[in-house]
């Protein structure tokens, strides 16, 4: 597991153009998906995973089924085919069979790429709270040092940019787009606070230092936010962080706020306010409502339309480039390069169809759930890395709407990490009663 994150860290920071080191991920997620197997079946709380697990049979399934080879009175009556027809018509060719995805190839690489989340969530459900733990720190480890590469590329010349599709003038971190980068910072920023107030639990002065290290984490994260200067990142560090100091005072125990809490507090205000001096006019920048108009919002009218035509069952997976290619309106073109719809939900819309649409619904159900039950559920080392996996993930299911950071393998690998986490809120009410005393 920890192999596969640090790949993952490494080589999982683009969606698209990057085949060969995305591979490297898929291939490093491979011998822990097949340790995972064996001990899947002589696992015996799977039981109490049902829905979860129901789930993630069914993201596998998605794919799998849109590449099913169809007969040609199969495929060509499905909608949004017609074009295909005629194209084969125009040029003398008999449809053959073909699968109900207009990119096969395509498809099957979203395919391959569920597997290292995939070996993550099954590994991470299986493993004890202290492995977890050790990834969620080797995560907060990566982001500083995400951060400090951030701090190169912008201060190098462009020399230090780890991804050639990177944009060349901004903090990438280790990603291909700031954006992110920016998701990685919101979703991790609960997990150090959520450790630094259960360090308040005890009164060492271990526990102490863990607060100062927890809020300098956090500093960092809001200055790196301001220099990143990712429109959503900047929207999103505000709920971040009120999440963030929420779950570190339940952690602490519910108790009023002693010196250390509030100096944790005062450093976030700090770097808030150190932004706000030295940032703000930048980013004001980025929300000039005089500047041209942002493509995504404009072109999400017709993304809805090419979903419609394709319903029921979508245009499959990865196919969005072609697809929106055929009906983007001349008007529309431009130089820029519309590759994904900037909003996860649109696109799984279009691609999936009713399929993916329901098992998106059902998933948010379920973190529903899950958040509800942890977040009521009294301070253990347990509930409180659950609280804080339920942010973090909230975090990019919010971002998603504006962006698709899940489409990168690192962002994909860790929220499978905060799901896994979050489903032992699940666990029996005593086998909670037990966990509580650890």
């Amino acid at each position: 597991m920890i192999v596969l994150l640090v790949f993952s860290f490494a080589f999982g920071g683009a969606s698209r153009m990057h085949a060969l080191r995305l591979a490297i991920v898929e291939l490093a997620a491979l011998p822990l998906l097949a340790i995972v197997g064996i001990h899947l079946q002589k696992w015996g709380s799977w039981r109490e995973h049902k829905l979860i697990l129901g789930l993630l049979i069914g993201l596998i399934a998605v794919p799998l089924i849109q590449l099913v080879p169809l007969p040609p009175a199969v495929w060509t009556a499905l909608p949004g085919r017609e074009q295909l027809t005629l194209a084969l018509t125009l040029a003398g060719l008999q449809p053959g069979w073909s699968s109900l995805s207009v990119t096969p190839d395509r498809t099957w690489q979203h395919f391959l790429a569920l597997i290292p989340p995939v070996a993550m969530f099954l590994a991470a459900l299986m493993a004890s709270y202290e492995l977890r733990r050790q990834l969620i720190y080797l995560a907060l480890g990566a982001t500083v040092i995400s951060i400090l590469i951030g701090v190169l590329q912008i201060s190098g010349g462009g020399v230090f940019y780890l991804w050639p599709a990177a944009y060349g003038d901004g903090v990438e971190g280790f990603f291909a787009n700031r954006n992110h980068h920016a998701t990685l910072l919101l979703a991790v920023t609960p997990f150090a606070a959520a450790f630094a107030g259960a360090s308040l639990r005890r009164s060492s002065s271990q526990g102490q230092n863990a607060v100062w290290l927890g809020a300098l984490f956090m500093g960092l994260v809001v200055v790196a936010i301001g220099v990143i200067q990712s429109r959503a990142g900047v929207i999103l560090i505000g709920p971040s962080l009120v999440l963030s100091v929420l779950a570190a005072w339940i952690a602490s125990g519910r108790r009023r706020p002693g010196p250390a809490f509030l100096g944790l507090a005062a450093v976030v205000g700090v770097a808030i306010a150190a932004v706000g001096v030295f940032a703000l006019a930048p980013i004001l920048d980025r929300f000039d409502p005089n500047a041209p108009a942002e493509g995504r919002f404009e072109n999400w009218p017709y993304v809805a339309e090419a979903a419609q035509t394709y319903l029921p069952v979508g245009s499959g997976l990865g196919s969005f480039d072609t697809v929106y290619r055929s009906i983007e309106p001349l008007d529309r073109l431009d130089p820029t390069y519309f590759n994904q719809a900037h909003n996860e939900y649109l696109e799984i819309w279009l691609e999936t169809g009713w399929m993916g649409m329901a098992l998106v619904l059902v998933f948010l159900a379920w973190w529903g759930r899950r958040s509800w039950a942890c977040w009521r559920a009294p301070p253990t080392r347990l509930t409180d890395m659950q609280r804080a996996a339920s942010a973090a993930m909230l975090m990019i299911l919010l971002h998603s709407v504006v962006d698709y950071p899940l489409r990168t393998e690192t962002i994909a690998v860790l929220f499978a990490l905060f799901a896994a986490i979050l489903e032992g809120a699940a666990a029996p009410p005593e086998v909670r009663t037990r966990r509580r005393s650890e």
